[in-house]
């Protein structure tokens, strides 16, 4: 009789130290099939991941050996096949010459780099320097051929022309306008001659004739 009286009343009295609260949390179990919801995406603004107006200008094509003309301060890659002496890059002096072994001053400037090649060719030939001298020549950084955008433009500067470059192409390569720049009265400055550009105008398919080609020397304007 005591005894079963003893367990009822453990039945019913709390044991010290020992709680609801106090039991470990239940674990979640993933079914097989379950997937787990991925973090919500940030929004990201565009103009953030997209490229600079003016990075793009740096991977030009490579200019062409037949037409392009060398000029001072273009950097020359000269390959002389089996001559070490010779093969080098070389920097268009102000007078338009180089200097190399053996043949000593050549003039570079004035002409392609396929004119140039086979002027040394026929150098080394006639010096007895080498029998059958198998020349490449290559423009390894252009130079001698810029424009200058000055004025109300992120990144005003030099540009160099290495391809056939509009007025527009040449204002994104300066990273676009300022806040306050007049986008309807810019200047091309072209030694006597002053063209005049509206960007507002081109940008709306007006008068596009005055999106001209730039030539070497140009001056862009925007005030």
């Amino acid at each position: 009789m005591r005894q079963a009286l003893w367990f009822a009343l453990l039945a019913i009295w709390p044991v010290p130290g020992y709680s609801q609260e106090s039991k470990p949390p239940s674990r979640t179990v993933l079914s097989p099939k379950a997937t787990i919801p991925s973090p919500p995406r940030a929004e990201t603004d565009p103009s953030e991941v997209a490229p600079a107006p003016g990075a793009k200008r740096q991977d030009v094509a490579p200019v062409s050996d037949k037409t392009y003309v060398i000029g001072a301060e273009d950097v020359l890659q000269i390959t002389v096949w089996g001559d070490q002496r010779l093969t080098g890059n070389y920097i268009v002096r102000p007078d338009g010459y180089i200097s190399m072994s053996l043949i000593r001053d050549v003039k570079a400037a004035e002409r392609t780099p396929e004119q140039l090649r086979d002027d040394i060719t026929e150098r080394l030939k006639a010096g007895d320097f080498l029998k059958s001298p198998e020349v490449n020549v290559q423009v390894q950084q252009v130079n001698s051929k810029k424009v200058f955008i000055q004025g109300e433009v992120n990144k005003p500067g030099a540009f160099s022309l290495v391809i056939p470059t509009t007025v527009m192409e040449a204002l994104v390569n300066a990273g676009g306008f300022r806040d306050f720049a007049n986008q309807k009265n810019i200047v091309i400055q072209r030694g006597t001659q002053r063209f005049k550009f509206n960007f507002k105008e081109v940008t709306q398919g007006k008068n596009p004739a005055q999106n001209i080609l730039l030539e070497p020397g140009d001056h862009i304007i925007v005030r």
